[in-house]
């Protein structure tokens, strides 16, 4: 039977200049539908996984389109909340070569913002899950959104259902009173699996020094939080915004296990990759050992670069294929 995944985040409208022309050179935006959390549901959707992803939604036509973009796109909606009028939205002016790309944010007062605990019944939601996920990015929204991620995370625990956790440093978001040092220890302390950096544990919990290495501040952030089993992470090099080098890494308790570098001469669109690597951890991890799960997650990572838009669409056999050296992007008969 196939393993079941929930998340709970914010999704956002996504408008870009076409191609990758400039703000002041548009006269007409790509619209798309994406955000972090919702991100990692569809991948492991079309990985072959069932998802659904939790969210709110405002109770008006934009808030049905996109609500039909989840659905699209595998996920079930039955977990989708409405209320109020506004969808929270993004700009992205894609980079090139040396060019880099620029987002522009307008999230405060959506929908989603204005979610509160008592709106979810989480043991319901999570009755049949074998995993739970959530980003740093739904805490940092609204003290709302902050505490029904604390329950969700919560309810997991005693139900028994995996928890990870892509606690992204994002400190200027957190704009509603309180820092992510207050909140995330509690979030963070409650999770099986951590996906982080070394800057976003020393920034988060004060944990290392800079220069430190991933292995070392991973293994101080679970001998602090016993109950976080890997911390996963990602090395990234950029060439240039056309060109990227990714590599896994992970320190799984008693060894440290990094991947191959692979190569990304062409990128089409670098926004959602790290929500590819989530998505190929946790399905990895449901799947196989260590090594190989994080051989997956680079992989997934790497082909979302060449899909246009936030999700990462590609395929199980896709994924599979290139983990396996397959690199030649030879049409497939």
């Amino acid at each position: 039977m196939a393993k079941k995944v929930i998340t709970f985040g914010e999704v956002m409208m996504r408008l870009s200049p076409p191609g990758n022309s400039m703000f002041s050179q548009a006269t007409s935006f790509d619209l798309v539908y994406g955000g972090g959390a919702a991100n990692v549901a569809i991948s492991c959707g079309y990985l072959g996984m069932k998802a659904a992803h939790v969210t709110r939604f405002p109770d008006n036509a934009l808030g049905k389109a996109a609500t039909q973009f989840l659905r699209k796109h595998w996920l079930s909606t039955e977990h989708v909340f409405y209320g109020d009028d506004m969808l929270g939205k993004y700009f992205l002016q894609k980079g090139a070569v040396h060019r880099s790309s620029e987002v522009i944010y307008e999230r405060e007062g959506s929908s989603f913002s204005l979610i509160q605990p008592s709106m979810i019944n989480w043991e319901h939601i999570l009755k049949d899950a074998d995993w739970f996920h959530w980003t740093g990015i739904t805490p940092a929204i609204s003290d709302g959104a902050a505490m029904a991620c604390l329950d969700a995370i919560k309810t997991a625990n005693k139900m028994g259902v995996k928890v990870s956790g892509d606690i992204n440093s994002r400190q200027n978001m957190w704009k509603y009173g309180k820092t992510m040092q207050e909140v995330m220890p509690e979030l963070v302390k409650n999770c099986d699996i951590v996906i982080t950096s070394s800057r976003g544990i020393r920034e988060m919990f004060g944990i290392g020094e800079k220069g430190d290495k991933f292995r070392q501040v991973a293994k101080k952030l679970m001998d602090n939080f016993p109950k976080i089993k890997k911390v996963v992470g990602k090395n990234r090099k950029s060439i240039s915004a056309s060109h990227q080098q990714i590599q896994g890494k992970m320190w799984n308790g008693d060894k440290y296990i990094k991947t191959e570098t692979l190569n990304i001469t062409h990128v089409i669109d670098r926004v959602g990759t790290g929500d590819a690597f989530a998505a190929g951890i946790i399905y990895g991890l449901l799947h196989y050992d260590d090594e190989r799960a994080l051989d997956f997650a680079s992989a997934a990572c790497t082909l979302k670069h060449t899909v246009p838009g936030d999700v990462n669409m590609v395929t199980l056999e896709n994924v599979i294929s290139l983990m396996d050296g397959d690199t030649s992007g030879t049409i497939k008969r």
